[in-house]
């Protein structure tokens, strides 16, 4: 194929439209997939419970009311009060929006770093894939909560710093991804004509080779958030998460473990459940996603 014919081809194929379109999971096909319906619908709620309830329900979440401590599902609290006499309703809900908050910026900060990462390594392909891959295994073999706990006990805990060091050790996953992806984008024809056309690394990264990978990209985003809110409420289990008056979901059951041999299960089930329920709505969508992919990309 001459350089003349490759430059007509690539009018149609550099727009980046067509080969994008492959790629990326069409909302029809995540439709006909029952359990990711499900999956979209009750993280739809969650996000409407933590974002919106609040509007609703508005409690006080910042003053210890240890007259109201510990008091079980009633009128004006439905779900009871905790041992500092917060509403555990309204807890929820605030509890959640940090988790989710949390999750959301950790999973894009970790997917930007490993989009770019993997995107450089595997269009660069020999000695600088081989050398930039070794860097990732090296680091993929450091245990990972094991820093994150160093750091979180280290510096003050708050949302911000939580996001950068989960995302910060959660890259290396989404650049595995997104170079093997770029090593079969990078020997099509319309990367080629990019190529023979002159275009730079850098416009080959950002105009054709992530937006085709995109696909990819959102379905691991999905992933990373599940994880960064497994984490998070890991951390606060083991009481290196946010520190009062904010709080997450793994600290409230934290609080909530303390009390369970008095029985106090409106302490422990309702934040149990919205962790297992966002994780597995999550999952569920992701895998849907991934499936639409796969099928896009057969």
């Amino acid at each position: 194929m001459t350089a003349q014919n490759l430059h007509a081809r690539s009018g149609d194929e550099t727009a980046g439209i067509a080969p994008a379109r492959n790629r990326f999971p069409s909302p029809r096909v995540i439709r006909r997939s029952p359990l990711g319906l499900a999956g979209g619908l009750i993280l739809l709620l969650i996000f409407g419970f933590c974002f919106l309830g609040p509007l609703l329900h508005p409690t006080n979440q910042v003053d210890v009311d240890l007259v109201n401590a510990a008091l079980p599902p009633g009128p004006g609290h439905p779900l009871g009060t905790d041992a500092n006499g917060f509403d555990v309703l309204g807890r929820l809900m605030a509890g959640g929006r940090l988790s989710l908050q949390i999750g959301l910026l950790a999973a894009l900060f970790a997917t930007t770093i490993g989009t770019l990462y993997g995107a450089v390594a595997g269009l660069a392909g020999g000695v600088v894939d081989g050398f930039l891959m070794r860097l990732v295994d090296v680091m993929l073999s450091v245990p990972f909560l094991f820093f994150v706990l160093i750091l979180s006990a280290r510096f003050h805990a708050d949302a911000l710093s939580l996001s950068l060091v989960i995302g910060g050790f959660s890259w290396l996953v989404s650049a595995r991804l997104v170079r093997g992806e770029v090593l079969t984008l990078r020997v099509r024809e319309f990367v080629l004509a990019a190529r023979v056309m002159g275009a730079s690394r850098r416009r080959l990264i950002l105009t054709h080779l992530i937006p085709n990978a995109l696909g990819v990209i959102i379905v691991n985003i999905t992933f990373q958030v599940a994880d960064a809110i497994l984490v998070v409420a890991a951390l606060g289990f083991l009481g290196f998460g946010l520190t009062y008056p904010t709080e997450d979901w793994g600290s409230q059951l934290a609080g909530g473990v303390a009390y369970i041999s008095a029985d106090y299960w409106w302490l422990i089930y309702p934040v149990g459940g919205c962790i297992v329920l966002t994780v597995l709505a999550l999952n569920l969508l992701a895998d849907a996603l991934r499936d639409a992919v796969g099928r896009r990309a057969d």
